[in-house]
C-alpha cells in the first residue's frame, strides 16, 4: 500500500491576542509510548519458534481461540500469527514468515485512532470475535498494521486475549539486555519522501540528520519516534540500490532491530545459542552492530548498540 497524499486546510485566525506557540503542533501528539509487540504471520510456527527460541525468546501464552503465541523476553513481545483466516492465499501455502504489524503504546488508543484517520491514514476493519479485545489499527506499510495499544501496564492486551502456558516464567528475562530499538523498512524508488511524511504527518516522527546513522548498515533514512527517551525507537526506510529497476511492490517491514549496551558479548551469547551472524567484507559485527543470517529466507534480526538503564 502507497502512504497516502496528505491535505492540510489552514485557518488564519482573526484574533491579535492568540500567541502562536498555542497552536503548535505538539511534540508527541499520540502520546507514543514505545512498541508494545511486533507480529509475524506463518504458516510453519514451529518453525518460526525454534529461530525466536534460539534468539531467547520464550514462549509464554497461546491466544484463547485463535492460532497465535505470543513469544517474550524481557520487555520485547512478539507475536506469531498462524491464524490461516488472517492469511492470504499466497501466505498461507508460503513457508517464508513476514512482518505483518507493528504495535504501538500510546496514551489513548481510541483517540490515537481517531487522529490518524482525520490526517489521512486507512481504517483497518476490525474482526473481534467473542471474548476479544476491540485492537484499533490502521494500514502501514504493504499489507501490514500498525495497531494503537493503551493497556500495557497493570492491566494489558494478553490479559484478555491469552491464555498463560502453564510452568512457564511469563516475564523471562532478556538477553543480554536486549530491547526493541526499531524496525528496518524497504521501500520503493523516491518514495522516502512519500513514507517520511506518513510517520511524520499521522504519528509524529522527526528525520534524523542524513549523517546521524546506527549499527553497521548506514544507508537510508533514519525516522526517530517522539516516545520519551527509555521507550524511542526508530525506522529506518531504504529504498533500492542505485540502478535496480523500481520495487515499489515488494515494500514491506523487513526486519526488527534489538539494542543492546554490549554488542560483542551479546553478540558471543547467542552464537552460543546457535546463532550465526553475517561476517563479510561490508558487514561485519563490532561494537556497533551485527546482522544475523536470514532463516526461512525472511526472518533475520539486527543488533545495534543502544545502552539504556
Amino acid at each position: 500500500m502507497k502512504p497516502q497524499r496528505f491535505f492540510f486546510e489552514v485557518t488564519m485566525s482573526t484574533s491579535t491576542n492568540l500567541p502562536r506557540e498555542a497552536i503548535a503542533e505538539p511534540a508527541n501528539p499520540l502520546g507514543l509510548n514505545g512498541i508494545e509487540f511486533i507480529e509475524y504471520a506463518c504458516s510453519r510456527p514451529q518453525a518460526l519458534g525454534q529461530v525466536l527460541e534460539m534468539m531467547g525468546f520464550k514462549p509464554v501464552a497461546r491466544h484463547r481461540s485463535r492460532e497465535v503465541m505470543l513469544y517474550r523476553q524481557g520487555g520485547i513481545n512478539i507475536i506469531v500469527n498462524a491464524h490461516l483466516p488472517s492469511l492470504t492465499q499466497e501466505q498461507a501455502v508460503s513457508d517464508k514468515p513476514w512482518l505483518a504489524a507493528i504495535a504501538l503504546r500510546v496514551r489513548d488508543a481510541g483517540a490515537a485512532y481517531r487522529r490518524a484517520l482525520e490526517r489521512g491514514a486507512w481504517a483497518v476493519p476490525s474482526q473481534v470475535e467473542v471474548m476479544e479485545l476491540n485492537i484499533p489499527a490502521i494500514h502501514g506499510v504493504g499489507a501490514s498494521r500498525i495497531y494503537f495499544v493503551d493497556r500495557y501496564e497493570q492491566f494489558s492486551i494478553y490479559d484478555v486475549d491469552f491464555v498463560p502456558i502453564p510452568g512457564v516464567d511469563p516475564h523471562p528475562p532478556a538477553l543480554g539486555d536486549l530491547h526493541f530499538f526499531g524496525v528496518v523498512q524497504y521501500i520503493g524508488n523516491e518514495r522516502t519522501g512519500d513514507w517520511s511524511e506518513f510517520y511524520r504527518e499521522l504519528l509524529g516522527f522527526a528525520e534524523l540528520p542524513a549523517e546521524q546513522h546506527f549499527g553497521i548498515l548506514p544507508k537510508g533514512r533514519i525516522l526517530q519516534s517522539p516516545c520519551p527517551p527509555a521507550a524511542r525507537f526508530f525506522i529506518q526506510l531504504i529504498e533500492p540500490e542505485a540502478g535496480l529497476l523500481d520495487v515499489e511492490g515488494q515494500e514491506q517491514l523487513q526486519r526488527i532491530a534489538l539494542g543492546t549496551g554490549q554488542v560483542l558479548q551479546t553478540v558471543a551469547q547467542l552464537s552460543q545459542r546457535g546463532v550465526e551472524f553475517l561476517q563479510s567484507k561490508s558487514v561485519q559485527a563490532d561494537h556497533r552492530g551485527a546482522l544475523t543470517r536470514s532463516w526461512q529466507g525472511s526472518v533475520s534480526f539486527e543488533l545495534v548498540h543502544d545502552a539504556r538503564t
